[in-house]
């Protein structure tokens, strides 16, 4: 299987179609909702399932690091097809350290705008995301944006958020000339993407579909640094790696008018 990497490296993102068969699929949709509503588990932070909210995110929160005490979520992180794409669009395999599973049922809210290099801290290098859409996903049920190209920026400083749109509180501002794009992914796709491009998603506003997604989060394979939540970093063969941990802080890039257009400064302060 051949990737187009010179697309990944102009756009920083790239879906592979059906690199996951329908048999697959319907197995990991069934094992997490069987999951979800099993319990509560590590990483839980919106709190315990709640059936009789009317947040929909509270009758499904999403699980985090399911790989550090679920087989099922482990061999998928590690699995030899993520790591061949992977090879050939970094040169090199990564480093696992997180997963997540987003159920996004209908009515719940979206994600703002964001960058995971913001809370991941590599160092060196930057993360990579693999995306991988368990529902076929569009802009009714919530789908993913992204702003093509925008992995070549820095870090960009975070504002508030509208939490009536997104679960998350803080957002990057867009200058004037950039638009997010829907990723439109059928069932079993995977979306790989920079950890510097911007990217989120809007709220879902179909009447009864559900926009899950099995999401493993890597960083580059010669970083010896990563935020703490995201230790132990793993090999593909699984063994761990020891890494440091990486600061807070740091410059990230203001939008600034100048001369009737907008400029990127490094004027700001990460928290």
């Amino acid at each position: 299987m051949r990737v187009d990497v010179r697309a990944y490296k102009e756009q920083g993102h790239l879906t592979v179609s059906g690199l996951f068969s329908d048999a697959e699929v319907a197995r990991f949709r069934q094992h997490y909702m069987r999951m979800r509503h099993s319990g509560s588990y590590p990483g839980d932070f919106s709190g315990a399932r709640a059936e009789d909210s009317k947040d929909p995110l509270k009758k499904y929160p999403r699980l985090i690091h399911m790989h550090r005490w679920d087989q099922l979520s482990l061999d998928w992180l590690l699995d030899a097809r993520l790591a061949a794409v992977f090879r050939q669009l970094l040169g090199r395999e990564p480093l696992a350290v997180q997963t997540m599973l987003y159920f996004k049922p209908a009515g719940a809210r979206g994600q703002a705008l964001h960058q995971d290099q913001y809370y991941l801290r590599v160092q060196p290098g930057t993360c990579i995301a693999a995306w991988m859409a368990l529902d076929d996903c569009d802009e009714e049920n919530g789908c993913l944006q992204v702003v093509p190209g925008s992995h070549k920026l820095p870090l960009l400083c975070p504002v508030d958020a509208d939490t009536s749109q997104s679960f998350t509180d803080v957002t990057v501002p867009l200058a004037a000339d950039m638009q997010p794009e829907p990723v439109l992914m059928r069932a079993g796709d995977v979306f790989f993407f920079n950890g510097q491009l911007i990217h989120g998603s809007f709220p879902n506003r179909s009447e009864s579909r559900f926009r899950r997604a099995l999401i493993g989060h890597y960083i580059d394979g010669a970083a010896d640094q990563v935020a703490s939540y995201y230790h132990p970093a793993l090999r593909f063969d699984g063994s761990q790696v020891a890494l440091d941990v990486s600061e807070a802080g740091g410059k990230c890039g203001v939008w600034v008018d100048t001369d009737g257009s907008q400029v990127l400064e490094m004027a700001g302060e990460l928290a």
